[in-house]
């Protein structure tokens, strides 16, 4: 097992690893907010797979000294946290995802940030429809390699008890391309192509902020009832489809059609919807932490059928006017 010295200390930074003082610019005040009242807590680092040429690692952020581990009796889960980027670009410490760690930590969950392979680094993928639909086996190989990636994370926990990491009591969250890999992951095991995980493996939940499922073979079907599964979506977003997109049976489906699909079916999930706003919703996860923290305690770990089907109209929460009404072609085509 090979662990790197913890305690790192994150910057701002572009996703080549340099300082870009241009962006630093136009979020300095966003940044100013982030880091308000926020201090460095003990971090490990692991390298839990190399695959073709990367090196892939996750950071393990325990609970904060004194926080609450249980809810009710129950010990609360292990969140594997899956970053987003398109496919194309992030990190698993990325200075801007600290604050939700801290949320995490300071309630009493574990986190577990991992790397994941890049399928979409350097894609160039075409003007209009035509262009989106011949990407769309490019997104759909992304999305499984970030499975595969997601299911290795936690082989390597399970091989690895000294740990401290319950793989029985997990929870997969990501926001765009990590709330897709998220719920790919819970849409894998319930059908059966799993690989790599221990015997009779569940996910306990899936937190998934403006995600949805990609698929080649036609609309996403559920061959068994998936782990609980929250929602959060824009009701606007144009970047991963609220509804869904998707012609000649390959497309992308979204939280709105997954929702109506698991609804039909009884299983545990909850949907937010929010209204007015676009893929900006995949930053929301401090703005929407008490909805996250009501499914984690009551659907997670209490085993409580608690559907929420609810539409959020708050002008107050944040518009990234840069790339929250961004579609797939700016995200892959702009400079």
């Amino acid at each position: 097992m090979q662990k790197q010295p913890g305690l790192q200390i994150s910057v701002f930074r572009n996703f080549a690893g340099k300082i870009d003082y241009s962006v630093m610019k136009r979020v300095i005040l966003t940044l100013t907010v982030l880091f308000a009242g926020l201090s460095l807590w003990a971090q490990e680092t692991y390298l839990y797979a190399q695959k073709d040429t990367c090196s892939l690692y996750f950071d393990i952020h325990r609970p904060s000294a004194g926080s609450p581990t249980e809810y009710k009796g129950v010990r609360k889960p292990t969140i594997i946290h899956v970053f987003g980027g398109g496919f194309k670009m992030g990190t698993r410490d990325a200075a801007y995802q600290m604050r939700r760690f801290r949320t995490l930590t300071d309630n009493g969950y574990t986190v577990v940030a991992i790397d994941y392979r890049l399928g979409m680094k350097g894609y160039k993928m075409g003007n209009g429809l035509a262009g989106l639909m011949r990407s769309v086996e490019h997104f759909y190989r992304s999305q499984q390699m970030g499975v595969e990636d997601v299911f290795s994370a936690i082989a390597y926990l399970s091989e690895h008890p000294e740990l401290g990491i319950d793989v029985r009591n997990i929870v997969v969250s990501g926001s765009s391309a990590g709330a897709i890999i998220s719920l790919a992951s819970a849409y894998a095991i319930a059908n059966g192509r799993a690989v790599g995980l221990p015997e009779d493996f569940r996910l306990k939940g899936v937190v998934s902020y403006a995600g949805g499922i990609i698929s080649l073979t036609g609309t996403p079907r559920f061959a068994e009832l998936p782990c609980p599964i929250l929602f959060m979506h824009g009701m606007n977003d144009k970047a991963v489809a609220y509804k869904h997109l998707s012609a000649f049976g390959k497309g992308v489906w979204g939280s709105n059609f997954l929702a109506q699909k698991l609804k039909k079916m009884g299983a545990n999930y909850s949907i937010y919807r929010v209204k007015d706003r676009a893929h900006d919703v995949a930053s929301y996860m401090n703005e929407l932490w008490l909805e996250e923290q009501l499914f984690l305690e009551k659907n997670v770990m209490q085993g409580e059928q608690c559907i929420i089907d609810a539409t959020i109209d708050n002008p107050a929460l944040p518009v990234w006017k840069e790339w929250g009404l961004m579609t797939p072609q700016e995200m892959y085509d702009g400079n």
